[in-house]
């Protein structure tokens, strides 16, 4: 099983619409998925009770509880495990962290977001801890000054993961109805963006060693 979390140091960077949309497009390209949602604010675990169906599993977990929830879950054959972290600093978040096989920091292209982004990369730094960049919420416009400045931050301090997602209303609606861009609106543009990004982040999680066997390693 491999576990990838969504880290920053900031709110409203999109991390619990993400984390949910990635879910669905992931569990649609045959992973079995379980959604781990640290933050108090509970908003996965809101979605899971709109959401009708229970194909993917979510559930609420503090920090201390993290490793042996994450045993219990490759023991019972889910592939991946997606972690929703709150958006400060704080033992869940730094919890998530240290389990992650990958950790995924979003940042909208501004300027408070990014000096997040460079705060979070330097935790994630102190503990080893594999991570890449993610530019959320993106203008329309992509090819913005902005944007662009954000793309060059990113990748200054570490690297991007692609591709950009941008600000479209199909993600808000698919979390209105407990569903992922893809249930939603499968030929759309944010469709094929969380479809990307869960090839890009397939492919990352193929060349990372397993946090798990680095502890054991250890």
């Amino acid at each position: 099983m491999r576990t990838v979390a969504f880290v920053t140091q900031k709110g409203g960077s999109g991390k619990s619409t993400l984390a949910s949309s990635l879910a669905v497009a992931a569990q649609e390209m045959k992973e079995t998925v379980c959604v781990i949602d640290t933050d108090p604010q509970g908003s996965l675990t809101n979605w899971a009770k709109t959401r009708e169906t229970r194909d993917i599993e979510v559930v609420a977990s503090g920090a201390a509880r993290l490793p042996a929830l994450l045993a219990q879950l490759k023991a019972k054959g889910f592939t991946l495990a997606i972690i929703d972290t709150p958006g400060a600093e704080g033992p869940a978040s730094a919890a998530a962290m240290v389990v992650a096989d990958l950790n995924i920091i979003p940042s909208r292209p501004s300027m408070f977001d990014l000096w997040a982004s460079a705060r979070t990369r330097a935790a994630l730094k102190d503990i080893g801890g594999d991570f890449v960049f993610l530019l959320n919420q993106c203008p329309p416009a992509q090819q913005t000054a902005r944007v662009q400045d954000g793309v060059e931050t990113l990748e200054e301090m570490g690297g991007l993961i692609s591709p950009l997602i941008l600000a479209r209303v199909d993600y808000q609606e698919a979390v209105r109805h407990g569903w992922g861009v893809t249930e939603l609106n499968p030929n759309g543009a944010a469709a094929e963006e969380m479809r990307s990004l869960w090839a890009s982040i397939r492919r990352r999680l193929a060349r990372i060693k397993p946090r798990s066997a680095a502890r054991k390693a250890a």
